[in-house]
């Protein structure tokens, strides 16, 4: 409901303040996870505030990266605003807007918190998979029996272009991380390697630390490289390199579903931690 005083507007440089304190109360807001900070996408035409009296007391990003998909990035609001109220208002015209530039283009949600999937579910999103985290520690691990017969070296920044197409032949378009999130990953990695033979880079890893050990954020192999043993090779290097066992844990998030990367975890010794995050998707077909 919008009130008299009340102005849903795109978001501009001056609000970085007033964004920034109202971000900060965690309890109200959604996060994506993302390598790129949430006031980083100042700027994007699909970030959207609302003001009430020159205060912001709600936002939503929801911008499109990698194309045709739009996660949302971020939603928050004020402790005295209702938070279905303010979604109701943003989402009523963001998906009019995205949807009008791009009719192809679907939304998406990694979803974190109980309450925000409520708000999407009651909007028309549908469950597209879950994504699981699995854990890896000493006692579990098994090291790969055989090594590929593959090049395994660490990453540098020449190698972005190349390994940008292994990523979305390994992902598809839909999971793709694009150049800039690759480049933001590559800045932000404890430690990212790829694994070349004959015909060039036919896979990748980049991995973040914490401080129980390191999360294995992204492991991409070309379709065609997979079965070689290439991704289980990767992850040996990584944990030799690093030293991560038996000190610390490797983790490591995957789709439910994706049964080719989970047989390649278990094998590995990475155990289901328990933890659940739905992937909420919104298309104009279903949506409107």
């Amino acid at each position: 409901m919008i009130r008299l005083g009340m102005q849903i507007r795109r978001a501009i440089e001056h609000d970085h303040r007033q964004l920034s304190n109202l971000i900060f109360q965690e309890s109200n807001t959604h996060r994506h996870l993302d390598w790129r900070p949430a006031l980083e996408w100042l700027g994007d035409p699909n970030f959207w505030v609302i003001e009430e009296h020159g205060e912001i007391i709600a936002t939503l990003i929801c911008s499109e990266d990698p194309p045709n998909v739009a996660w949302i990035r971020l939603f928050s609001h004020r402790p005295h605003h209702p938070g279905p109220e303010a979604w109701s208002v943003l989402w009523s015209i963001a998906q009019t807007e995205i949807f009008s530039a791009n009719p192809n283009i679907q939304i998406a949600s990694i979803v974190m918190k109980q309450w925000f999937q409520t708000m999407l579910f009651s909007c028309g999103f549908e469950l597209r998979q879950n994504i699981v985290l699995l854990e890896l520690n000493a006692e579990n691990y098994h090291p790969p029996s055989t090594q590929s017969r593959v090049h395994i070296r660490p990453m540098n920044h020449d190698d972005l272009p190349m390994v940008e197409e292994v990523d979305l032949s390994a992902f598809g378009p839909f999971w793709h991380n694009s150049y800039d999130s690759l480049k933001r990953a590559y800045s932000q990695a404890v430690y990212s390697s790829v694994a070349e033979d004959e015909t060039g880079v036919i896979g990748y890893q980049i991995s973040t630390g914490n401080p129980f050990g390191a999360h294995l954020a992204r492991l991409g192999v070309r379709p065609e490289a997979q079965g070689r043993g290439v991704g289980s090779t990767l992850v040996h290097e990584l944990i030799h390199r690093l030293g991560l066992l038996p000190l610390g844990r490797l983790s490591v998030n995957t789709q439910e579903d994706n049964n080719a990367s989970m047989r390649l975890y278990r094998r590995l010794g990475f155990m289901l931690t328990g933890e659940t995050y739905p992937v909420l998707v919104y298309s104009k077909e279903k949506g409107l």
